[in-house]
């Protein structure tokens, strides 16, 4: 299980491949994007000179680390040795059955296939391969190099021997795995989201301001980042496909996405990640707005 192939290099896919790369497994990063692998060595490079800094790891570490990361364009080149394949791309189902049919064909008969999906059914994606058995939900938490958490989620075919196997190598990621039934968020998202959308719900509703409403959750509740901020930082789109996975697998009021959510998204104000959401991250104001939200 030394040869890991992570298939999206954006935020959870680059974070994924460094945290892999750094406990020394051979990481074969893949997108169907030179600029997007371009950028996320990019980020990893960063984020490990950010770890120099702090002495967490030495400069050999980074180069070491850095050095076992390859990229491809092309899934079948990416994949052919991989023991194990993470799927870190958009949270797109129609999307992701066909990176999982594509696996299935491209993939050695022994690969194990898992998907960072933070709420789509496993057991549906396992469906679309011949290997259910070996198909499993491994997700991450962001940023991955840094959170402890890995939801192991079991589809309704995956076997306890794909389970174990998964389970050993997130604790030698150093990471803590715990075990999740598959239904639809899964259990983090399945408490995050409708807090989330609640705390949108209070804004929308005019019961208090963005500010104000984050406050309260900070200094009330000891979180530390404000609901409507850490919105911003996952993607207000990623929420809102979230709490519509949700809302069709349980078909409850109570998951339906805040129309002010679904207006942001449809206004491409996504958060960070698009320069304004329900904060205002653009250059002129960005260190301004950091600062008074992490005072």
């Amino acid at each position: 299980m030394k040869n890991v192939a992570v298939i999206g290099a954006g935020t959870m896919g680059n974070g994924i491949a460094h945290t892999f790369a750094q406990y020394d497994f051979k990481v074969q990063l893949i997108d169907v994007s030179q600029a997007s692998l371009d950028k996320g060595i990019a980020t990893i490079t960063k984020n490990l000179d950010r770890m120099v800094a702090k002495e967490a790891i030495t400069e050999a570490e980074k180069l070491q680390t850095l050095a076992n990361i390859t990229t491809y364009t092309k899934l079948e080149e990416g994949v052919e040795y991989a023991s194990l394949v993470v799927e870190a791309a958009t949270e797109n189902i129609d999307l992701k059955l066909k990176i999982f049919r594509d696996l299935d064909q491209f993939c050695p008969d022994d690969t194990i296939l898992a998907t960072n999906t933070s709420s789509i059914s496993i057991t549906q994606i396992a469906a679309a391969t011949s290997r259910p058995d070996m198909v499993i939900g491994m997700h991450f938490m962001n940023p991955v190099p840094i959170m402890k958490l890995v939801e192991i989620i079991k589809g309704y075919n995956t076997s306890n021997e794909t389970y174990k196997i998964v389970e050993e190598i997130s604790k030698k990621l150093n990471k803590v795995p715990v075990e999740v039934n598959d239904y639809p968020g899964f259990v983090a998202n399945r408490i995050l989201m409708p807090m989330i959308n609640e705390a949108v719900e209070t804004l929308y509703n005019n019961v208090a301001g963005v500010e104000q409403i984050d406050t309260v959750m900070k200094l009330g509740m000891a979180h530390p980042m404000g609901p409507l901020q850490l919105a911003d930082f996952i993607g207000l789109d990623v929420c809102l496909s979230i709490l519509n996975v949700m809302y069709d697998g349980f078909k409850n009021p109570k998951y339906a996405p805040c129309p002010l959510l679904v207006n942001m998204v449809m206004a491409g104000k996504l958060g960070v990640k698009s320069g304004e959401g329900f904060y205002d991250y653009s250059a002129s104001r960005k260190a301004e707005k950091v600062a008074k939200m992490f005072s």
